[in-house]
């Protein structure tokens, strides 16, 4: 488990084997992967598409959920998905022969989703070779408005009192951004990509055993792509994810050591567990 821009973050993502991203405190994931054993305590997912390596453990995410006695969860996916992932869960119900309760929501760009009283999910579409979308998590906060800033307390207590007047206005900011399985171009199409405090995004290839082109073409970001892009970075913390199963974790660090700039490096961790 990671502390990152101030968020508890963990999880395990290994290309085209298994991704689900672990926020704790926020009680939820991002996909499911084969349902690592920790993401069973989370009653929310957030799925970005539908690849097996991020939906394949849906179904017994929520059949484990009911066999230990927790609430129905709750399942956050791409409006497109909606219909199949249904006709997934009914065909499991026939076989299992359990209802397998739970919420399905069915999102898409731009819509929101309020997951507590302060935080709200917010789809963002990422360019992927199967509809996908990513998920911006927004935090509200209650803030002075500009005109009042500066004044007295006992000023602002008698505006607000005797006078009635409302010194504050409601702002958000995006707290934490995933991407799921995109192409590089999402930095430059979402700006919650570019500025979210905590950025969560892959980087499957490294080097050139797997060129850009390649990459590409399965729509995953090469780490030669990001580095044209990594300057309109403005994230406090960025943790790169899905890394192809060629690499080790060794590797991993030393192609990041020796190819991000120093910088961007200080701000980078990358997600090498691979058990769930």
């Amino acid at each position: 488990m990671h502390r990152l821009a101030g968020v508890a973050v963990g999880g395990i993502s290994l290309g085209g084997i298994e991704t689900s991203i672990d926020l704790p405190e926020h009680k939820l994931c991002f996909d499911i992967g084969r349902c690592p054993r920790w993401a069973v305590s989370r009653p929310r997912v957030l799925i970005t598409h539908a690849h097996m390596d991020h939906l394949g453990g849906l179904a017994y995410h929520c059949a484990t959920r009911a066999l230990m006695g927790m609430g129905p969860p709750e399942y956050l996916v791409p409006r497109q998905n909606e219909a199949a992932i249904g006709e997934l869960f009914a065909t499991w119900r026939r076989l299992d022969r359990s209802e397998l309760e739970h919420r399905l929501v069915p999102l898409g760009p731009g819509d929101e989703h309020r997951l507590g009283r302060d935080l709200v999910a917010v789809p963002f579409r990422t360019p992927h070779v199967v509809p996908s979308q990513g998920y911006g998590l927004w935090r509200e906060r209650r803030q002075l408005r500009e005109e009042y800033q500066g004044l007295p307390q006992e000023e602002l207590r008698r505006l607000a009192v005797d006078e009635g007047l409302e010194l504050s206005t409601l702002v958000s900011f995006p707290e934490v951004a995933f991407t799921g399985d995109t192409r590089a171009e999402v930095i430059e199409q979402q700006e919650v990509v570019r500025k979210a405090r905590l950025l969560v995004m892959e980087c499957t290839f490294l080097d050139d055993r797997i060129d850009v082109d390649q990459a590409r073409e399965t729509g995953h970001v090469h780490l030669d792509d990001l580095l044209e892009r990594v300057h309109l970075l403005e994230n406090e913390a960025l943790l790169l994810t899905h890394f192809s199963a060629r690499y080790s974790p060794r590797e991993v660090q030393a192609i990041l050591d020796a190819r991000l700039p120093a910088e961007v490096r200080a701000r980078t961790t990358a997600l090498l567990e691979r058990v769930g």
